[in-house]
């Protein structure tokens, strides 16, 4: 009688090629947290939007896919929890949870494991597959990031389609283009 093996086993994301330590945990964790508040300060305000256009976003999903879906999530977990505690690093300065723009936040914390968690299946390893983790990616910030708007601000959900998803299409689909090309391309240079 043959069997197919199927192999579950998961694959090494990026951070897994450093020594393995609850060090280097501790300190990816942080990093990545202090990546996404740093790439929130690059933020652009969108007439007629209560939310920017800001970094943020790529760096949670990049932080996902680098780290893992575990140490992605305590990552953005971090963010989230300093920032509701007083820490100035949402985007443009922000702190708090009162925010508009604070579903976003929410969002990128369940994005960053999920595609942590497709990082581990192979995800970051090619253009297509890492196209695939990010539009996953995307999705989920904009499914509670959306609603959350619309509550927030007494807004119908086609004004917070028009305020806090249409404007953000064109460069998110450019920091796609940067994930997709970034992750495989290391991949391919640290396997030489």
């Amino acid at each position: 009688m043959s069997t197919a093996t199927v192999t579950t086993r998961p694959r090494a994301v990026l951070a897994d090629l450093l020594p393995a330590s609850r060090t280097r945990d501790v300190l990816l964790v942080a990093g990545g947290a202090a990546l996404t508040g740093l790439a929130a300060q690059i933020a652009v305000p969108v007439p007629g939007s209560p939310v920017p256009v800001s970094g943020q976003t790529f760096a949670a999903l990049l932080v996902g896919t680098a780290l893992g879906a575990r140490r992605g999530f305590l990552s953005l977990a971090l963010y989230a929890v300093a920032g509701m505690a007083g820490m100035p690093w949402f985007a443009e300065g922000e702190a708090g949870w009162g925010m508009p723009s604070f579903g976003y936040i929410l969002g990128m914390l369940l994005a960053a494991t999920v595609v942590g968690a497709l990082a581990r299946r192979g995800a970051d390893r090619s253009v297509l597959r890492m196209a695939g983790a990010m539009v996953v990616g995307s999705v989920i910030i904009y499914g509670i990031g959306v609603p959350y708007l619309a509550l927030s601000t007494g807004m119908s959900m086609t004004q917070a389609v028009a305020a806090g998803l249409t404007p953000f299409l064109i460069g998110d689909a450019l920091k796609a283009a940067l994930a997709m090309g970034a992750l495989p391309t290391a991949w391919k240079l640290l396997s030489r």
